[in-house]
């Protein structure tokens, strides 16, 4: 049994959803269809929450992006693959990649490099990175970001 509610009630439910979070249209799209509206409804919340700008698309890609490197520590590629599939142009997630640091990203690289490699144990060297590369391409790094900074060293 779903409970109903008015129009003003529905809005002011996706804004809050909205200043929770930093959130895609796609997300935002997807939560109202729990609401069962009208599609002159939803796009007239749509529309609002875009001019009061509780919806950004930008800003999202941006603190998605800041996120999952600096938190989760992701590389690009997965990082693009994730917002892709919410439904974020290429060319705007590609535009915010800005939000990470080139120097940041490489020590992070090094970092996560380094701690993978100590911990395989009874492998030869030429295993250890290779299965250590294929760790860091999982996470999304680009292979030949890390060829260039673990020969760097």
């Amino acid at each position: 049994m779903h409970k109903s509610y008015t129009f003003d009630e529905i809005k002011q439910k996706m804004i809050n959803y909205c200043v929770y979070q930093d959130r895609c249209h796609q997300e935002v799209e997807q939560k109202m269809k729990e609401f069962l509206l009208i599609p002159e409804a939803k796009d007239e919340i749509l529309l609002y929450l875009i001019q009061e700008n509780y919806l950004n698309e930008e800003r999202f890609t941006r603190s998605y992006i800041r996120g999952k490197f600096y938190v989760k520590h992701w590389g690009r590629n997965k990082i693009k693959n994730h917002l892709k599939f919410k439904g974020v142009p290429e060319k705007l997630i590609l535009s915010c990649y800005d939000e990470i640091d080139d120097e940041d990203y490489e020590n992070a690289i090094k970092k996560i490099y380094q701690q993978y490699y100590e911990k395989q144990k009874g492998l030869k060297d030429y295993q250890k990175q290779a299965k250590t590369i294929k760790y860091l391409i999982g996470r999304g790094f680009e292979y030949d970001i890390i060829q260039e900074v673990i020969n760097e060293d």
